[in-house]
């Protein structure tokens, strides 16, 4: 399956398949003639009535593959500790497993050790069924567990039994440990385990078999289900418990590396060995937990605390070991640095020294074990800390630090903490992502939440000195009156219990007390230094032929100068394009690339969120300490003795700041292979003389490695290596060589002028880069006569050299936040060695020496031909005939001569001519075109073979058929012309395949047949070529994260809906409308102001997490139960893992889009560096669905730069369903690839909202239906001739797939992975897209929708008055009853009332997408998302009226309130959590307090705060108002101030519409804190704010002076047009 290249010489015959280890098993599935649709996991006393007297839960249906127990990847044993040497985490062991889950504690504050504890636990984690996965059996649990104190009096009784002896506590050990099934191998096993024990002076006093109900465990748990037994030894030689606790660790240690070499090593996990705590955990469901481990139930099973844990997993594939709690942590999240922190970590062990080790330090490595989960790596660096001596709150602010900087109240609430974490910040890369940790060593009990605050976090103390912790409130029958305190963590937030002393340590007294332990600010003020930022050059160093001269050399292009760099220097930004990539991949391209080309950012999709750099920028940082890096285990002035810079990028200046640092001894190694002997061999032999040389330097004192190509004179046979390669080379080695901590490592080089190439190079290990030849081309372009005579004539703002340089670098820092963010990473120093990319065609001799680790799933150049592809740009330097300029590769814009773009014009002029004439013979040259082609995408290297003999076309299923697969891609009215949308979506229904709406709403004139055609229409008269009949809806309607335009009635009028994740052109990234292309009409779909910019954040603000998603999911399935639900990820290693997760999280549909989709607006580094090939992406998926049993749940849709019925039919072999094409339908309705739909400028009308340019759209329905019609009857010739009747026939079969014989110019590339099958679904493909939308299953709705009262209210338009009970498991709680009012009655049409009161604690998304007329009370609490989407109608949530604490000052609703509200009012008695209102578009609202970014992205509306609120509030707010009370004045630092103003409450007509809402409130809640402002009025007026953005400023809410202007008609439509 190799492709050889003709000029590899010296290459081996073709590279090893890197991903081999990847292949999947395939299982016979127990399931094949189940209809999924409407499983559920098997639970007792589940199903919904009337009224719940107790709690339950349920999920939908989940598949699971089969594994060994605990398979290769799993738990710490299965490292190899033969020589020690360090072990490199690969991203294939890391992308395989993610989890998500509910998590929870428990604490007597007394210290009382009750049975009540653990049960209450077992209740708690029975109640967060619905936040963790199941398998396919549907019992199989993804994992649940708890931690608990030991129960010493369960274990003597045993012990009695047993004629033992009671326990010595003090002296015992309990180990709880998972054994291998076979009792041979088990009897082996335990002889180690207490041989290891006896050499260690322990005493094994026995072996209990720990008591199980096996019955109740799932088919696949069962299957794989351990032998678990525990075993207590005695400790007599030490009397200190953390020594104890010291002696047993090592014990472990010493177990996990004596077995590593077995075959059943991975057989073997101690789920715990402690004297103080033991972890009973397992792949069950929650629920079944106490019922498994029979001990759970027994009353003699006594704790002071509980830990609990439900496992959501996005494999389905989930080992035992892998459930948690682990040892010392409980963690519901995802750690995204996870491969750089295990690379770190590992460089780490050669440093550390302690002398609580006594010298045995070397028995606890390693550390980490690359092939556990990330949560079991996080629990083992905690667990390395604290043995060492820290405690657990220290251990986690050091692993888990919050946001310190720009933290406006910080400094004032605990400044010593400001100085713990700079001091720890140099030394410990913080272990980064969304994250809810709860933390015990048996004598704390505590919780901490990540930077960000993307986890749920309640809790709540009772007046018999209990306290709680939880993902959701409500998981615990309450007694309200016994409530003292309700609160919730908010980001970096944490909560500690001492079971010694009693004592509940809230946040600021936590942080205080750790930072006290050391004089922290004297060691960090005395040795910490600075680096003073330094001017740029303010003159030229080289002449310009010279710098033209080295421009040719390292590989720059005039596109890279002239629309990259120049456009940095002069715009500070990075500069944006569209229609995103359609040139070949680097290793596929004919022209040469640099090294950088060969690599794709990776992104957070599902599994982990992006981050917003544009809004909620102020929890990142590009800081970067450089120097040495000391022992994390020592505490001293030494440790801290680093250089911090402000950011990545340095100047000469500053770069020579560095070099002269005499404490830092560094070390400029250069950077060249010398080739006068012969290319083969040099380039590798070179690198190793680097790592040498590196190796010295840093064995000799050196703490910086200046990694060099600069030359006064360059050579013709010294080429410059790669900086990338070498980089990524010494990295690698040190890290090896255990000299990694030792010193920093920064690339001073020519070679690195775009965002991508500056993270590539911190990605794979550089702390800095001086890119000295991109700020000399920034000078010689400003000091050249063209730019000179620009700003002179004021066609460019005029900048100084100085400023020139300092917007390249601000521009560069801009994109590195964002490329940070978008993989969800919040600082510098955790991107940095993380290595957070995946490799498209570079060999393993390639990836073993500089980017071990990385995955490179196709082969690819091996180092000699690297070293080729590199002396191509170097000889243009030196050749005779050097060109005066640079030459135009064409890798962005399409040019003649330049490189091969896709979409081309002579592509689709040959397209319009065959669509408009509907020629067939225009059709055929239209193939003919592709077919010559050169190769630019992977299916091109591939093509058919068949067994069969061919068949007449009449025999094939019909076009009419085929074209039912066909969708468009998702492209919004705004970001495209309301003529070509429309266009679209009526040729798609005429056809019946379906179009999608984009993320921009839709009018709901298009939901309803044409019926008025006469050659014209007057319901849609600007479109031409219509028919009666016609409907310009589209059937499937996206749910973006700007959610706009989603309303109740836009979700019922949907056939699909699409949860867009991340878009093919830049994944990671949101949108951006901008501000000209938002027409009063766009502005009314959107629920916004016309001429207003409109962005998209990156995430989801309702998605953190993958139970997240299957909430939304869960939400659009209530509010529209027959409307499938697809989600839309895109391409990249890993995604299988994730659709295993989206298919369990009960979506319809897996849309994988391409790297190459299409774009309105986008950074050209997004659109040319993110994002993998669909081929490779949709291999994965097909091949992890099928081995996890999960591939005949959903329909797999795939789509990105379709253009051929050949397209369509390799996508089919290899598994696909439905096919999406995007940029084409766009060319056949007539858009001629300008590429300028940034602009609003479009020639033809296709992507402007200028009229006079909408009025040259040139397309016809017509045109879009014969192109698809076109492409099915090329489907179907194919089919014939293989010999194929149906699609059904082939999809899934990749044996009717075979490598071309082709020549590639570079390389030669393995296509097994994409070749490789592990069977067929037990389903035709056409069964599985015709399957029933799959359910929520028994809710709450649908009761009350079967009662008749309710029914003839909404039937009739009548008031009905309703009261039940309400519990955390019933979620989106009025939704579906919204949908039927929205679908009978449109958005705002109803005249009836529906008065419905609810008692107790309420589900996520309560009162999700509430229609008018619907009036919802809430007595009791309410979880995340309350208001989702809501157009309407009335919210009133407040506490019961006995309780113990005061309401004003108590969390009552979760975070994501009021997201995407489109209307409505809501109350709330007590405060909220993050992002409130976010997005917010037209409803009101009054609350009595609120986390961070409150009123985030809001659009309109008003929201009032009677208390307290977080950081940033108002960011990205452009409508709407907000009224805060602020009593203390510590508002105005909390503000957002770039967009809104900040004024008193000076309007009178703003003053009568605060204080109306505020009486409302009282009248709705009776709020006593709204009473109190309400009677003292003009003393707390005088201390509320008003927040207006600049599009209110103007309204008699905000001015005084407002006029009233009428506009005339005439005005009005100038306005429309031009909406600025």
């Amino acid at each position: 399956m190799a492709l050889q290249s003709p000029g590899a010489t010296g290459a081996s015959s073709s590279v090893s398949r890197l991903l081999s280890s990847a292949k999947l098993t395939s299982t016979k599935s127990l399931f094949s003639s189940v209809d999924f649709v409407g499983s559920y996991c098997i639970s007792k006393g589940i199903k919904r009535r009337n009224e719940l007297s107790s709690f339950r839960g349920f999920t939908p249906l989940l598949k699971s593959s089969l594994r060994s127990p605990f398979s290769a990847q799993a738990g710490d044993a299965s490292a190899s500790f033969s020589d020690l040497k360090p072990e490199v985490a690969y991203l294939e062991d890391i992308v395989s497993e993610r989890g998500e889950c509910g998590v929870g504690f428990i604490a007597h504050l007394e210290n009382e050790a009750t049975h009540k504890i653990v049960n209450d636990a077992l209740i708690a984690l029975g109640c967060m069924e619905h936040r963790g996965g199941c398998g396919a059996d549907n019992a199989s649990g993804d994992g649940s567990g708890l931690m608990t104190s030991i129960p010493w009096d369960l274990f003597n009784e045993w012990a009695e039994k047993q004629g033992m002896a009671s326990f010595d506590k003090l002296h015992t050990g309990v180990g709880m440990l998972f054994l291998p099934r076979d009792e041979n191998i088990r009897k082996e096993a335990k002889k180690v385990v207490t041989s290891i024990f006896e050499k260690e002076g322990l005493e094994v006093l026995g072996w209990r078999d720990v008591p199980v109900e096996p019955s109740i465990v799932g088919h696949y748990a069962k299957k794989t289900m351990p032998k678990t037994e525990q075993v207590f030894v005695r400790i007599v030689k030490e009397d200190k418990v953390d020594d104890v606790e010291r002696e047993l660790y090592i014990c472990r240690k010493l177990i996990e590396r004596a077995v590593a070499s077995e075959s059943w090593a991975s057989e073997l996990y101690f789920s715990s060995l402690s004297n103080q705590t033991i972890v009973y955990k397992g792949m069950l469901r929650s629920e079944v937990l106490g019922l498994f481990y029979t001990d759970l139930q027994n009353d003699l099973y006594k704790s002071a605390f509980a830990i609990y844990h439900r496992r959501f997993s996005t494999n389905t594939s989930p080992r035992w070991p892998l459930a948690q709690p682990m040892r010392f942590l409980g963690h519901n999240g995802e750690i995204n640095t996870i491969q750089g922190n295990l690379n770190w970590m590992t460089s780490r062990e050669a440093s550390l020294r302690s002398p609580v080790w006594h010298g045995r330090e070397n028995d606890i490595r390693p550390i980490s074990n690359p092939k556990a989960s990330d949560s079991s790596n996080l629990d083992s660096a905690a667990e390395l800390l604290i043995r060492s001596g820290r405690t657990p709150e220290e251990s986690l602010m050091i692993l888990v630090p919050e946001a310190y900087k720009n933290h406006p109240t910080l400094m004032i609430k605990y400044p010593e903490a400001v100085d713990f974490y700079d001091y720890y910040k140099g030394q410990m890369e913080p272990w980064d992502g969304p994250a809810l940790i709860l933390f015990s060593d048996g004598k704390t009990v505590g919780a901490c939440l990540d930077r960000n605050g993307l986890r749920p976090a309640r809790y709540w103390r009772t007046s018999d000195n209990v306290v709680y912790v939880a993902s959701e409130v409500g998981v615990l029958p309450m007694d309200e009156s016994k409530v003292t305190m309700k609160g919730r963590l908010g980001p970096g937030m944490m909560i500690s219990v001492d079971l010694e002393s009693g004592q509940v340590y809230e946040n600021t007294e936590v942080k205080k007390r750790v930072a006290s332990y050391n004089p922290y600010g004297k060691w960090v003020s005395e040795n910490l230094r600075t680096l003073k930022p330094s001017t740029f050059l303010s003159s030229a160093v080289m002449e310009t032929e010279e710098t033209l001269r080295r421009q040719q050399a390292f590989g720059y292009s005039s596109e890279d100068v002239q629309m990259v760099i120049e456009s940095m220097a002069a715009q500070g930004k990075e500069p944006t394009f569209c229609m995103g990539d359609d040139t070949p991949v680097a290793v596929l391209s004919r022209k040469p690339h640099m090294l950088y080309d060969y690599f794709k950012q990776r992104f957070a999709q599902v599994t982990n969120p992006a981050i917003d750099p544009l809004r909620e920028g102020l929890v990142m940082s590009l800081e970067v300490n450089i120097g040495k890096r000391g022992n994390i285990l020592e505490v001293g002035p030494q440790n801290v003795s680093q250089v911090v810079l402000s950011g990545p990028v340095l100047n000469e200046r500053e770069l020579e700041g560095l070099l002269t640092d005499p404490h830092l001894k560094s070390q400029v190694l250069p950077t060249f292979f010398d080739i006068h002997r012969g290319i083969d061999g040099s380039l590798k032999k070179a690198l190793l003389k680097l790592c040498e040389a590196a190796d010295e330097a840093v064995r000799n004192g050196s703490q910086v490695l200046v990694l060099s190509d600069r030359s006064e004179n360059p050579e013709p046979t010294r080429p410059a290596i790669p900086i990338l390669l070498a980089v990524g080379a010494v990295h690698q080695h040190l890290i090896e060589n255990g000299l990694r901590m030792s010193a920093s490592i920064i690339a001073d080089t020519a070679q690195c002028f775009s965002t991508h190439h500056f993270a590539c190079l911190i990605g794979y290990g550089a702390s800095a880069i001086c890119p000295h030849l991109a700020l000399e081309t920034c000078r010689q372009w400003r000091l050249s006569n063209k730019t000179v005579n620009m700003m002179r004539n004021g066609k460019m703002p005029t900048v100084t050299m100085e400023q020139a340089q300092k917007n390249y670098r601000k521009a560069v820092n801009t994109g590195l936040l964002k490329v940070l963010s978008k993989m969800g990473i919040s600082l510098f120093s955790s991107y940095c060695g993380a290595q957070i990319f995946e490799i498209y065609g570079l060999g393993k001799e390639v990836v073993e020496f500089s980017f071990r680790g990385s995955a490179s799933r196709i082969g690819g150049l091996t180092l000699d031909e690297l070293a080729r592809e590199t002396l191509t740009f170097w000889v243009r330097a030196f050749s005779e005939d050097t060109a005066k300029r640079l030459e135009n590769f064409g890798f962005i814009q399409f040019r003649p001569g330049g490189e091969y773009h896709g979409n081309n014009p002579e592509m689709s002029k040959l397209l319009h001519k065959a669509v408009r004439e509907k020629s067939e013979t225009a059709y055929a040259v239209y193939q003919q075109h592709l077919a010559n082609r050169p190769i630019t995408v992977f299916r091109d290297l591939l093509e058919f073979k068949s067994d069969r003999k061919p068949i007449s076309v009449g025999k094939v299923e019909p076009a009419s058929s085929i074209v039912e697969r066909f969708c468009t891609g998702g492209m919004s009215l705004g970001a495209i012309s309301r003529e070509t949308h429309e266009t679209i979506a009526i040729a798609m229904n005429r056809l019946g395949g379906k179009s999608n709406s984009g993320e921009g709403g839709e009018d709901p004139i298009r939901w309803k047949p044409l019926t008025d055609v006469d050659g014209y229409s007057s319901t849609l008269p600007h479109l031409k070529g219509l028919r009666n009949g016609d409907t310009a809806t589209s059937a499937i309607k996206q749910v973006a994260s700007g959610r706009f335009g989603v309303t109740p009635t836009f979700l019922v009028n949907a056939d699909q809906l699409e949860i867009k994740v991340a878009q093919g052109a830049k994944p990671g990234e949101g949108g951006q409308l901008p501000g000209k292309k938002v027409s009063a009409y766009i502005a009314t779909l959107r629920n916004s102001k016309p001429g207003v910019p409109l962005i998209s954040p990156p995430p989801h603000h309702d998605i953190y997490s993958i139970e997240d998603l299957a909430q939304l999911i869960f939400d659009l399935h209530q509010v529209n139960p027959k409307a499938k639900v697809s989600v839309k990820l895109v391409s990249e290693v890993g995604i299988g893992t994730v659709a295993s997760g989206v298919a369990k999280a009960n979506a319809d549909i897996i849309q994988i889009s391409g790297y190459d989709g299409g774009t309105g607006a986008s950074p050209i580094s997004s659109i040319k560096h993110a994002g993998g090939p669909w081929e490779l992406g949709l291999a994965e998926t097909q091949q992890t669905l099928i081995g996890n049993g999960l591939r005949e749940r959903v329909i797999i849709r795939v789509d990105g730069g379709f253009k051929s019925g050949v397209d369509v039919l390799i996508a089919a072999a290899m598994g696909a369903d439905e096919y999406g094409f995007g940029t084409l339908a766009m060319i056949a309705t007539g858009c001629i690839m300008a590429r300028i739909c940034h602009t609003n400028n479009c020639p033809v009308g296709v992507a402007s909202q200028r009229e006079e340019l909408r009025a040259r759209f040139p397309g016809l329905p017509g045109d879009l239906v014969n192109f698809f019609l076109y492409i099915a009857e090329e489907v179907r010739g194919i089919l014939a001739q293989l010999g194929y009747e149906k699609l059904d026939d082939i999809i899934g079969r990749t044996d009717l797939l075979k490598p071309r014989d082709i020549s590639l110019v570079k390389t030669h590339l393995d296509l097994s992975y994409l070749l490789s099958s592990v069977g067929l679904p037990k389903r035709s493909s056409t069964s599985i897209r015709k399957q029933e939308v799959h359910s929520n299953g028994p809710v709450l709705d649908d009761t009350l929708l079967q009662d008749p009262e309710i029914m003839d209210a909404i039937e009739n338009e009548k008031t009905v008055s309703k009261t039940m009970s309400i519990y955390n498991v019933d979620r989106a709680v009025c939704g579906r009853i919204a949908g039927v009012i929205a679908k009978k009655y449109g958005d705002t049409g109803f005249a009836g009332h529906l008065n419905l009161t609810f008692n107790g604690s309420a589900g996520q998304s309560f009162s999700c997408f509430l229609s008018p007329g619907m009036n919802i009370r809430l007595v009791g609490e309410a979880n995340d998302y309350v208001g989702k989407g809501m157009a309407g109608g009335e919210v009133v949530i407040l506490p019961v009226e006995s309780t113990g604490f005061l309401p004003e000052d108590a969390t009552i609703v979760g975070n994501t309130c009021l997201y995407g509200a489109t209307g409505g009012l809501l109350f709330v008695r007590g405060k909220a959590g993050e992002r409130f209102a976010v997005r917010n578009s037209l409803a009101q609202a009054v609350v009595e307090g609120t986390g961070d970014h409150c009123c985030e992205y809001m659009t309109g509306g008003c929201v009032v705060v009677l208390g307290k609120v977080g950081r940033n509030v108002a960011a990205g707010m452009t409508g709407g108002l907000a009224y805060i009370l602020d009593e203390d004045n510590t508002l105005l630092p909390k503000v957002n101030k770039e967009i809104v103003k900040i004024q008193r409450v000076t309007s009178q007509v703003g003053q009568t519409q605060l204080k109306n809402l505020i009486q409302a409130h009282v009248e709705k809640t009776g709020s006593s804190k709204g009473g109190t402002i309400v009677e003292e009025w003009d003393k707390y007026l005088a201390m509320f704010w008003q927040l207006v953005p600049p599009s209110e400023e103007d309204t008699p809410e905000a001015n005084s002076d407002h006029q009233v202007k009428t506009i005339t008609g005439e005005e009005e439509q100038v306005s429309n047009t031009l909406a600025v």
